[in-house]
């Protein structure tokens, strides 16, 4: 996800395109989100299909969650239909948001005929493209600079009804789902990744120490993610890399600081390791994410 993201927001800049996000969301539907399509169409309703959507958007990617919250701006007859990212699994990517934030609109407005109960689209950044470009797609205002990215609609829509319903095949694609795929919240590798990503900069990534706050033996704990395909010291290189490239794209922060934040010795350790991962110097990953020469 990462990667993807990144190779998002390089695209748009390279071609000179700010709606590369919004012109792919125009061009994708629910196929994308493969397994996961077939539950959410033979969903009853907006709400059961959301609710699925919730409980399996792991499946898509493990970084993303959509929900249903209320309004932001405290309307009582208004849900916002959210669209998140954990930052500790993948950093902000304006296109990868409005990519996906389109594409909500797009599939939402396909299962129920429309999104005629759409009052507002909220943006956490700034316009990537003159205003008129986000209006023309989603055919709403549009704001920006708000906490979560989200789509305002009326409470109504909830309870608009799918005409590919089917509960059988729901509940089969549904039980599917549950038998294949295992939640990362379940797993012992999405807790070590956050817990170093919440500790790097401040102690060195021991396995004992990850050990003991897990309340496992460090034995148990490498036993634990070998049966999950990976180990604490590969963990440690993907945590350092996403902490480090993030710092380095989304932030005007002294590179040694940067280093300090991803748990690197020195800004030598730093330059190294971005130097193997992009094949650049961090400053030329910085200057190429930001158009500058």
């Amino acid at each position: 996800m990462p990667s993807h993201d990144l190779m998002l927001d390089a695209a748009a800049r390279d071609l000179r395109c700010p709606d590369f996000g919004v012109r792919l969301a125009h061009g994708q539907d629910l196929s994308v989100l493969g397994q996961l399509a077939l539950a959410i169409q033979a969903s009853s309703t907006v709400a059961e299909a959301l609710q699925c959507a919730s409980r399996f958007m792991f499946v898509h990617s493990p970084a993303l969650s959509v929900g249903v919250e209320p309004d932001p701006r405290g309307r009582r007859e208004v849900v916002a239909l959210t669209y998140r990212k954990d930052l500790r699994e993948s950093p902000y990517s304006p296109q990868a948001i409005e990519l996906g934030l389109g594409l909500f609109h797009r599939v939402a407005g396909v299962l129920v005929d429309g999104m005629t109960g759409l009052r507002s689209v909220e943006l956490p950044h700034q316009p990537l493209s003159p205003l008129s470009r986000y209006t023309a797609f989603f055919g709403a205002d549009v704001k920006f600079g708000c906490p979560t990215a989200a789509l305002r609609v009326e409470r109504r829509l909830l309870d608009a009804e799918f005409r590919s319903a089917d509960a059988a095949i729901r509940r089969l694609a549904v039980d599917y789902l549950d038998s294949h795929h295992t939640d990362p919240e379940h797993r012992v590798s999405t807790h070590v990744r956050r817990t170093l990503a919440e500790s790097l900069g401040t102690s060195a990534p021991a396995i004992r120490h990850v050990a003991r706050l897990l309340a496992m033996h460090p034995r148990t704990l490498q036993r634990r993610l070998a049966a999950e395909s990976t180990s604490f010291e590969e963990i440690v290189e993907d945590v350092r890399r996403d902490l480090a490239l993030r710092y380095i794209i989304t932030t005007d922060l002294p590179l040694g600081q940067v280093a300090a934040m991803a748990g690197f010795a020195d800004q030598s350790g730093l330059s190294h390791a971005v130097r193997r991962w992009r094949d650049a110097s961090p400053s030329e990953v910085r200057r190429r994410a930001r158009g500058t020469p």
